[in-house]
């Protein structure tokens, strides 16, 4: 199927902040815009109008859900597809569940493209109007075999379509080598991903390796805590509580590290590792959720357990200290992560909106 001249309301948040899907929805609307695609943004993140209502808890939402229904409504009746980037928690309910109904109401074939490593939990406690309202999609689409599984366990089929890395923009840096080890967290600072087992295990090698240098790009609310916990570790002085990065930036970050660390705790197909990948930057992850299927042990990185800084310890220790399986791990990712182009995964993306619009929206998906 062409998608030149397919009419696409895509439904999710835009940067800023930066962040895994909104940076996939921007990048996957400018994907199929090239392809000659008539994509419409809807934004469930629109910036609050007026300003200063973003800071009355519980009213807010009200003044930006009503906006978003309306652009949704006029939007999706107008399109051909309606693609909609979906996750768990309050953006499930408020977000993409009505794109859903509405798109139905419109008779316009819907396709939920669900993301987060916290799926099985949110499934726990909403599974019955999640499930409801999934079965009105003409089609659901996961990034990883992780998801597909949690979904097949409720009875529901879905279509694997992987995460989109821009290898033209996150590539390695060359031939010149690091002066010190750096490392890498480029991870939201919240307790599931975890960042104190990254500092506590960075803080157990710098005995051997004294000039190391730790930086973390992200906010959130556990940055004062972590802060805290570098002072207390001794390595305030060798860490760099960067921000959040945009997407030049982090590509430039990604060029300068010797170990990228993802220490989360749970996890579906976190982009910060599929980047550092494409960098050519050795990867040392907990094995959570959908990490084993992205990242092969001892092939295109290291798995260690989640909270066990010892154990994480260890495996950057054999990164820094083995420049030949460094290398080893640095070739084998780069060739892994080709899966992960436009060229390839454009081919799924015009499949399922075929197959979406061949069907009828509201099929139930059994698995």
């Amino acid at each position: 199927m062409t998608l030149n001249g397919l009419r696409i309301a895509l439904v999710g948040p835009l940067p800023p902040p930066e962040g895994g899907m909104a940076n996939q929805t921007r990048q996957l609307g400018e994907l199929l815009q090239r392809e000659g695609a008539q994509v419409r943004l809807v934004q469930v993140n629109a910036p609050y109008w007026p300003g200063w209502i973003s800071r009355l808890r519980g009213i807010r939402a009200l003044f930006r859900l009503l906006p978003y229904l309306a652009e949704l409504w006029r939007v999706t009746r107008r399109a051909d597809v309606v693609h909609i980037m979906a996750n768990s928690g309050w953006s499930w309910h408020l977000a993409a569940a009505p794109a859903v109904w509405i798109a139905g109401f419109h008779g316009i074939p819907s396709i939920v493209n669900y993301r987060g490593g916290e799926a099985e939990a949110f499934l726990e406690r909403s599974g019955a109007l999640v499930l409801k309202t999934l079965r009105q999609a003409s089609a659901l689409v996961v990034p990883s075999g992780f998801l597909q599984q949690v979904f097949a366990r409720r009875g529901l089929r879905s279509d694997i379509v992987p995460n989109i890395i821009d290898t033209e923009r996150f590539q390695p840096r060359g031939t010149a080598q690091n002066a010190c080890a750096h490392l890498i967290v480029a991870r939201a600072l919240e307790a599931i991903y975890d960042v104190g087992t990254a500092l506590r295990a960075f803080a157990l090698i710098r005995s051997q390796f004294p000039g190391a240098k730790l930086t973390v790009a992200g906010t959130g609310p556990e940055e004062s805590a972590l802060r805290a916990l570098a002072s207390r570790l001794g390595i305030a002085g060798a860490v760099d509580f960067c921000g959040r990065l945009d997407r030049e930036q982090m590509a430039a970050l990604y060029r300068s590290a010797s170990v990228a660390v993802n220490p989360s705790r749970v996890d579906n197909m976190p982009n910060s590792v599929l980047e550092a990948m494409a960098s050519a930057v050795p990867v040392v992850s907990t094995d959570v959720g959908g990490i084993p299927f992205i990242v092969r042990h001892g092939v295109t990185g290291l798995l260690v357990p989640p909270g066990k800084p010892e154990a994480m310890a260890a495996a950057l220790r054999r990164v820094l200290q083995h420049a030949q399986l460094a290398e080893q791990l640095r070739a084998a990712a780069l060739a892994e992560v080709q899966q992960y182009t436009w060229a390839r995964v454009r081919q799924h993306w015009a499949a399922v909106y075929a197959a979406a619009r061949c069907g009828t929206a509201g099929q139930a998906r059994p698995a």
